[in-house]
């Protein structure tokens, strides 16, 4: 059975990806993305963060084009600043593909979207996780960062896909690789991407690649 469709603002930007089970901070100074705030903050609190498609800046004041592929988010938490500026949490709570774009009065955009839902992995997941581990643990040590400082992503005890998430959000860089991740239903792929994409980062800081 399909999932269900949701209408939810899209927040454009270039650049980030909003995983579930991850946090994401922004700093809303646009008017209308602060309209925006402020009327999720009285329906539901919900919004979605959406990645601008190469070539957005000609357009970006009017309607450039999106991945339709984002994320769902919940405000968690929202900081009115002294110039109308916000500073919010969203809470990542699915992924979701855009359908259509609908029209509105608003002066930021709504789309009709439909949540997804992940593949749940065939076989086995506990090799490639131990790879993810094991490379964030030396992730950790080339950067000189706390041994624990992604103690909450790795836990154990989570399912497989949300670990490739969180790890994802919190350690790879590439904007185009998170894309393509939070674009992958398929868990057992999602999963050997991240390792193989931690593992690389390290072999970068330690100077050499294969």
């Amino acid at each position: 059975m399909a999932a269900p469709l949701v209408i939810v603002p899209i927040f454009p930007l270039p650049d980030v990806a909003l995983f579930p089970q991850t946090l994401l901070p922004l700093h809303v100074f646009e008017a209308r993305y602060r309209m925006m705030v402020i009327d999720a903050l009285e329906r539901n609190r919900r919004l979605a963060i959406v990645r601008l498609q190469p070539g957005y800046e000609a357009g970006y004041a009017g309607k450039p084009a999106v991945h339709a592929v984002g994320g769902l988010g919940e405000i968690v938490s929202c900081e009115r600043l002294a110039t109308g500026r916000y500073n919010i949490l969203l809470r990542g709570e699915a992924r979701l593909r855009i359908e259509h774009e609908l029209p509105t009065d608003t002066l930021y955009r709504v789309v009709r979207a439909r949540r997804l839902d992940d593949a749940e992995p065939a076989a086995e997941a506990a090799p490639e996780l131990a790879r993810i581990r094991a490379a964030c643990r030396s992730l950790l040590g080339a950067l000189s960062r706390p041994a624990d400082l992604l103690d909450t992503a790795l836990a154990e005890g989570q399912a497989p896909g949300v670990i490739a998430d969180r790890v994802a959000a919190a350690v790879l860089p590439d904007a185009d690789l998170r894309q393509r991740l939070l674009e992958t239903l398929d868990v057992t792929s999602r999963v050997t991407h991240v390792a193989d994409a931690v593992e690389s980062l390290v072999r970068e800081l330690k100077g050499g690649r294969e």
